[in-house]
C-alpha cells in the first residue's frame, strides 16, 4: 500500500516488484511463483481508517477470487493487522500471527536475511564476514531497516543511520550512531551501504558519488536499471542483488505451507549468504555481474520446477 500520483505508476510498480518477487522466489529454492499486488493509496495525509477497511477488504476479495493462486502477506505499508482484517475474507494469506496459526511479522527473518549478506558480502570485499570495526550506513529505519540496524549494531558494526523521518532520530542515539540525512549517507565513506527504503536510488548520477565498497540492503527495485550493475562493478562495487539478499521474509512465510518451524526457518534464511557466495562464485567465473549470475540460477531453477 503505497501513495502514486497515477495509476500508471502504480500499475508499473507491481510490474516491478512481481518480476523480483519471481526471481527471489526461484533463487531461494522455494515453491512459489511472484505474484505482486500494489493498492494505490490517495495523496496527501493518507486516507480515514474507514476507508483504509474498505480497501483492504476490496483487496481480499480480489485475492479470494484468485482462488489460492495469488497469497498475500504483510509488505510495504501494510501491517499484521492489516493482515487481519484481509483474512476476513480469504484463507489466502500468509504471515498472520502466532496465534491465527501464522508466522508472525516476517520483518525480523528479512533483516536476519540482510544481516547474513552484509557478512557474505564483506567475506567477498574484505576477506572476512566479521562486522565488527566495519562503518555501514543504513538509509531507511523503519520495520526492517531498525531491525538490521540493531543486529549489526550488536556485532559490533560502527553505524551511520538515516531516515527521512527525523523521529528516528532518537532510535540512531539509542543505538549511539551516526545520524545524517539520506542523501549524505548514501554518498558517505562506508565499508557498506544497507539501504533499506524504497528502491531506483542507483542510477548514473548517484553510482559516480559512491564512496562505499559493498552494498547490500533490504529495499526492492534498488537499480534505475539493469544495465547499472555493470557501473558497479566498473568501480569494484560489491552489490548484492536485492532480491536475493531481502528474501528472508519470504522464506520464512513459505515454512507456514508446510507446517511452521521457526527453527527451520531461521536456519533457511541464513542460508542466503551461502547462496550469495554462490552468485558472486558464478559471477567470476562466467566474468559477468552478480545480477547477470542471480538471474542465471533463477531461470535454471524455474525451467527445472
Amino acid at each position: 500500500m503505497w501513495v502514486y500520483d497515477d495509476a500508471r505508476a502504480a500499475l508499473r510498480d507491481a510490474l516491478r516488484l512481481s518480476r523480483a518477487m519471481t526471481y527471489k522466489a526461484a533463487v531461494a529454492d522455494l515453491p512459489l511463483g511472484g505474484g505482486k499486488g500494489v493498492i494505490m493509496a490517495t495523496p496527501a495525509g493518507g486516507w480515514p481508517s474507514d476507508r483504509r477497511h474498505a480497501a483492504l477488504l476490496d483487496f481480499a476479495d480480489t485475492v479470494a477470487a484468485l482462488d489460492g493462486r495469488y497469497i498475500t502477506a504483510e509488505d510495504v505499508g501494510t501491517s499484521s493487522r492489516d493482515m487481519s482484517v484481509i483474512a476476513q475474507r480469504t484463507r489466502h494469506v500468509a504471515g498472520l500471527s502466532r496465534r491465527r496459526g501464522g508466522s508472525g511479522d516476517p520483518s525480523a527473518f528479512t533483516a536476519l536475511g540482510v544481516e547474513a549478506a552484509i557478512q557474505a558480502c564483506c567475506e567477498r570485499a574484505f576477506g572476512s564476514d566479521s562486522l565488527r570495526g566495519r562503518t555501514l550506513a543504513v538509509i531507511g529505519l523503519g520495520h526492517v531497516g531498525s531491525r538490521v540496524a540493531t543486529r549489526c549494531a550488536r556485532a559490533g558494526a560502527r553505524l551511520l543511520l538515516s531516515d527521512v523521518d527525523q523521529g528516528k532520530r532518537r532510535f540512531a542515539e539509542d543505538l549511539r550512531a551516526r545520524w545524517t540525512a539520506p542523501e549524505r549517507a548514501l554518498e558517505s565513506a562506508v565499508d557498506v551501504l544497507v539501504p533499506c527504503a524504497l528502491g531506483g536510488f542507483l542510477d548514473d548520477r548517484t553510482v559516480r558519488r559512491l564512496q562505499c565498497r559493498v552494498i547490500a540492503g533490504a529495499a526492492n527495485n534498488q537499480l534505475a536499471d539493469d544495465r547499472i550493475a555493470d557501473l558497479l562493478a566498473a568501480r569494484g562495487i560489491v552489490w548484492a542483488p536485492d532480491f536475493v539478499v531481502n528474501a528472508g521474509g519470504l522464506i520464512n512465510i513459505a515454512q507456514e505451507l508446510d507446517g511452521y518451524d521457526a527453527a527451520r526457518a531461521r536456519r533457511r534464511v541464513t542460508g542466503i549468504a551461502d547462496t550469495l557466495r554462490h552468485i558472486f562464485d558464478d559471477a567470476e567465473s562466467m566474468d559477468t555481474t552478480p545480477l547477470t549470475a542471480a538471474m542465471e540460477l533463477a531461470r535454471k531453477r524455474l525451467v527445472a520446477r
